[in-house]
């Protein structure tokens, strides 16, 4: 190992430094790491090796290989399913993820394979009472561009509400679910929020705080009774039916 690598207790890890650098999920760095695939200036690294920001990272095309046959599911969630893990004796939304609920038009040729169910986890929630396109995805890289405080993909909603109060929601109150609310003592970022018909407002969202948008009613006076994820960055739930799910194809991207 090269002077400014072995050993370099103010180095920093290098599973954080592939992260960083955008090839591969924390998880998968690691994994990769254990396999003997990444070499660091030349030398084969361990495990919890630190190295310095600037160097040479060599990944082996095995471990992109085996990165590309990870998977990702679009699925388009019905209400009564949580997103992840199983709670109050609802099943997770993963569950549905079997070949007799494979959308019949899904244009991926991928064959389906139990396989594929291993580390198959949601990129962000939609909660037990909403509907439309939930990610799960094998893919760390994915994951990390979706989740998060500081992801850029935008997210759209379509919103059924009612107004609590006589007549329509007024115009200053569109506004503050635009921006100028706060949640749980931090503010929101802007949002483009609009009008689709006299009941029903469309959300487009770069956050995802928990139960973000009927919270957000909430403060101006609206119920929210029906709530749909029509698409997140780039990738529509088009005509994909409820319970549905299909492949991420190749060539599509979330940004």
């Amino acid at each position: 190992m090269s002077e400014s690598n072995s050993g370099a207790a103010d180095g920093v890890r290098v599973s954080k430094l592939i992260t960083e650098r955008g090839l591969a999920s924390r998880r998968e760095a690691d994994e990769w790491i254990e396999a003997g695939w990444v070499r660091v200036d030349g030398q084969v690294a361990v495990l919890g090796l630190r190295a310095a920001p600037d160097c040479r990272i060599e990944v082996d095309p095995r471990a992109r290989t085996e990165q590309a046959r990870r998977v990702t599911v679009l699925l388009h969630k019905p209400v009564g399913f949580v997103s992840g893990q199983a709670e109050d004796g609802y099943k997770p939304a993963v569950t549905l993820v079997l070949p007799a609920n494979r959308w019949k038009d899904d244009p991926n040729r991928i064959a389906f394979h139990p396989g594929q169910l291993r580390g198959l986890a949601p990129a962000g929630r939609l909660d037990i009472d909403s509907t439309g396109l939930l990610v799960l995805t094998q893919d760390g890289r994915i994951a990390k561009l979706l989740i998060g405080d500081e992801t850029k993909v935008e997210k759209e909603y379509l919103v059924r509400v009612q107004h609590l109060k006589p007549g329509r929601l007024p115009d200053s109150e569109l506004e503050r679910l635009r921006h100028g609310l706060e949640l749980d003592g931090r503010p929101l970022r802007p949002a483009r929020v609009s009008w689709q018909n006299e009941d029903q407002l469309r959300f487009v969202l770069r956050e995802g705080r928990k139960r973000q948008i009927r919270r957000m009613c909430e403060q101006v006076g609206l119920k929210v009774v029906g709530l749909k994820r029509v698409r997140i960055g780039s990738v529509s739930l088009g005509q994909l039916p409820v319970g549905q799910w299909r492949y991420l194809g190749e060539n599509e991207r979330f940004i």
